[in-house]
């Protein structure tokens, strides 16, 4: 049966479990979920939630998942329908009962915006670093051609004739406003929203500051329902790529 299904008295349709299942999709975020479990874990611990033992058994047993699926020893199931679920299955049957106290003091909603911040935090950096990359190689190219002419075109038609290494030098500014707004959007992304739990927090006495710092974030979310219910970073974000794409497809 599946999490959501306690009021359901026969199994769902297979055609609407593979609707459902978003495995395809999240299975990219497993090191990000597992890293934020762990945080969570210490957190936990930290506060007296769970003990300092259940802690440290649960942040052993999902290092090890984490190592396994990195190296193909587990792989992720279509029937646990999302990364989240695998996870904490997969725990659960490593380290038995204390794996089911992980998700104490947190809900799917929070967890999946946690994950999908940190996923977008670490794209961003990639792609920056890409960027730069191929600035570099640029600036590369274009100081081995600073006498080569060729003609520059407006509307068409040839109209002023430019050196090869200006025509480059013209890409890495856009690269360079690209990385920029990547960097800016950053900002909006870095914020850490575990803790919102569904909509309006939890009653037990969590270290959110904690949890920020152990992830890297620069803030904490200051609206439980902002934090679950808004997804406009990643919008911001592929607002940003789509003009990385056109620079590229300009290039190209």
């Amino acid at each position: 049966m599946k999490l959501w299904a306690g009021r359901f008295q026969k199994d769902t349709s297979a055609l609407m479990d593979d609707f459902n299942s978003s495995i395809a999709v999240d299975s990219r975020m497993y090191k990000q979920d597992i890293q934020g479990s762990i945080a969570h874990a210490k957190m936990l611990a930290k506060c007296g939630i769970i003990s300092e033992s259940e802690g440290a058994e649960i942040c052993e047993g999902l290092l090890s998942i984490l190592n396994d699926l990195r190296d193909g020893i587990t792989a992720l199931s279509v029937d646990a329908e999302d990364v989240h679920m695998n996870v904490e299955t997969l725990l659960i049957q490593r380290i038995g009962e204390a794996g089911k106290r992980l998700h104490t003091a947190r809900s799917r909603n929070d967890q999946v915006a946690l994950d999908v911040r940190m996923y977008l935090r670490d794209a961003a950096d990639e792609i920056v670093a890409l960027l730069e990359a191929l600035q570099s190689e640029l600036l590369e190219v274009a100081g081995r051609n600073v006498d080569v002419i060729l003609p520059g075109y407006t509307h068409m038609q040839r109209a002023q004739p430019i050196s090869f290494a200006h025509h480059l030098l013209a890409y890495c500014e856009m690269f360079s406003r690209d990385a920029e707004r990547i960097g800016e959007a950053k900002k909006r992304i870095n914020v850490m929203p575990l803790g919102a739990g569904a909509l309006a927090g939890t009653t037990y006495p969590i270290d959110r500051e904690f949890v920020a710092r152990e992830l890297g974030f620069d803030a904490v979310c200051l609206n439980s329902i902002d934090a679950v219910s808004d997804r406009d970073f990643v919008l911001e974000f592929s607002f940003d790529l789509s003009l990385v794409m056109m620079h590229l497809s300009r290039f190209s």
